[in-house]
């Protein structure tokens, strides 16, 4: 027990607490004893709220983005950073295109880069889904991120569709305000390219559907479900699997009269599959071999690190990239060892599943378990029991593997609210105070970006993931690019204490006719072929591993003359030196 407060830093301990979050959730148990005061005010407003079901999706839908918005003068629209936001990005342009792959660069081995391929096809190695969104952005506002903004606004919205078919009105429409509050303009899933809310909103059609499949039976559910089965299927492959396992476990042992509706999902499904074999033959040259598997093929299963009790991250990487580091935690493969390890690393994990919760939900956590009674929410817990030991086997985590569950992370929040309600309404309006509180709080701060208050604060911000700065080596190194006129080849030369994460040659689906191209410096022999193939480009050099950056026009080492032989004095005689 007493291991839970050994450290105040966020991740340090077993829950991923910081300082803030111990704070927080002490005010919560402390304000849930109390019971004198009485029901707030707004609860008839939102029950008549609650009740328009068609408001109540605008609102949510617009809540979000619109919040967002408002915080666009100190964070402004996020540039990518990290090789998973540059390979959706580069499956957003290769659609822009019209087409799922891109053929192979003559000179290839110039723009060797993470998660991209060059052969047989130049590119990503992702699934469609997340691309096609950034590209629906593009073409309709003209921004990727638009269409990072369009997923959040599906994820909140469906939120509360899902709920409704799980809970009463005023509930639904408190989830999808959590939904808001934790998955919104705060959340790394809206300020980012690697996406989470469009795997979460498909969560949401299938984990909505389900429970109006098996009282009504209607063809309009299962149309929602075989949409939500095939958007995730396009966003994440694997996870899929275990989704649609889960799907079929909530009709058992009583599968009568789901023929029609498993018949009417299977067709809507179909698009999907399709569209997945298809990518898979025009980037691999097979409809079978996903472009990620290929991938592992040509270069291999990335590196792996053995668990640890308590693993310490190197010193030199940002909490972010801690946080990384550690989830990225694998068990030995061969030995006696292998079913311990893969326990040590799910109960690793866990702590990162907090990213669902804020800190005054983990009360609200404790009354779930009286609903276990009820057999659909035993199936719940089997679902995320299902997902947690599914994504254990990959070598490497990320919160957003475990998108699908988002909305029954939020079910899971608002059944305990609604379990401690009937116990002390009070107590369950207290805790939905308390997270409102929170979002409002963090989210002023973050409007008077640069105040005093605001520097005071903000390094005790726990998991909140807006972009604080854009990267600001890339947004500088951007800035004097764009004031250089015409085409630009930018040869990348990184030093020996290089970080390989930290990688800069990425380029657009059309390496050609972009206008910079970034290349590999592969030394003055090689890179000779490049200028060769572009002399209409004029070449520059980066050094990204300098402070700040080093930008300069690129110009061959010069040859160095070979030494001058120094003469040899002749050997000394007896009679000289004596």
């Amino acid at each position: 027990m007493f291991d839970l407060f050994r450290s105040f830093l966020p991740l340090q301990n077993p829950i991923g607490f910081g300082a803030g979050d111990f704070l927080e959730l002490t005010v919560a148990g402390i304000l849930v004893l109390l019971t004198l005061v009485s029901r707030p005010l707004l609860e008839p407003y939102a029950r008549r709220l609650a009740a328009k079901t068609g408001w109540c999706i605008l609102l949510l839908a617009l809540l979000p983005v619109g919040l967002r918005l408002a915080l666009l003068a100190h964070h402004p629209v996020p540039t990518p950073d990290v090789y998973d936001e540059f390979g959706h990005l580069l499956v957003a342009d290769t659609l822009r295109h019209f087409r799922f792959a891109n053929p192979a660069h003559p000179l290839s081995q110039f723009f060797e880069t993470f998660f991209v391929l060059q052969q047989p096809t130049y590119s990503s190695i992702y699934p469609i889904g997340q691309g096609l969104m950034l590209a629906l952005g593009r073409w309709i506002f003209g921004l990727p991120w638009a269409g990072v903004l369009l997923s959040t606004a599906a994820l909140c919205t469906l939120t509360y569709w899902m709920l409704r078919a799980w809970t009463t009105p005023l509930w639904s429409l408190l989830g999808g305000l959590l939904a808001v509050i934790e998955f919104g303009p705060l959340n790394p899933w809206m300020n980012n390219y690697w996406g989470g809310s469009l795997a979460a909103a498909a969560g949401c059609l299938v984990f909505g559907a389900l429970p109006r499949i098996q009282e009504s039976r209607r063809s309009r559910d299962a149309v929602f479900l075989g949409l939500g089965l095939g958007v995730h299927l396009l966003v994440r492959p694997y996870e899929s699997v275990l989704l649609a396992l889960t799907a079929i476990l909530f009709f058992t042992p009583n599968f009568r009269g789901l023929l029609k509706p498993a018949t009417v999902a299977f067709a809507v499904l179909l698009p999907a599959l399709g569209l997945t074999l298809l990518q898979n033959e025009r980037v691999t040259g097979s409809w079978t071999t996903l472009p990620y598997m290929l991938s592992r093929y040509q270069y291999g299963v990335p590196a792996t690190f053995t668990v640890q009790a308590d693993p310490v991250p190197h010193r030199d990487l940002t909490p972010q990239q801690q946080l990384e580091y550690k989830s990225q935690l694998s068990f030995r493969t061969t030995g006696p060892e292998t079913v311990k390890s893969f326990l040590l690393r799910l109960e690793y994990r866990v702590r990162f599943y907090r990213f669902f919760f804020l800190a005054p939900l983990y009360i609200a956590l404790l009354f779930f378990f009286p609903a276990l009674g009820a057999s659909r929410f035993r199936w719940v817990v089997l679902t995320l029991v299902i997902f947690a030991l599914g994504v254990n086997f990959y070598p490497f985590f990320e919160v957003h593997y475990l998108a699908a569950l988002t909305c029954l992370f939020v079910l899971v929040s608002i059944t305990g609210l609604r379990q401690l309600s009937r116990w002390s309404p009070l107590a369950a309006q207290l805790v939905l105070f308390l997270c409102v509180a929170h979002f409002v709080f963090w989210c002023t701060l973050h409007l008077v970006e640069g105040s005093d208050v605001s520097l005071a604060m903000e390094q005790y911000e726990t998991w909140d993931g807006i972009n604080h700065s854009n990267p600001l080596r890339r947004v500088l190194v951007k800035r004097q690019l764009g004031g250089i006129g015409g085409k630009l080849l930018v040869f990348v030369r990184y030093w020996p204490q290089h970080h390989f994460q930290e990688e800069w040659v990425y380029n657009e689906a059309d390496i050609d006719q972009a206008r910079i191209v970034w290349a590999r410096d592969l030394g003055d022999a090689e890179n000779e072929k490049l200028l060769r193939y572009y002399p209409d480009r004029t070449a520059w050099r980066l050094e990204p591993d300098a402070t700040p950056p080093k930008l300069s026009r690129y110009a061959p080492s010069p040859t160095k003359s070979p030494p001058v032989p120094t003469p040899t004095p002749p050997p000394l005689r007896f009679e000289q030196v004596r």
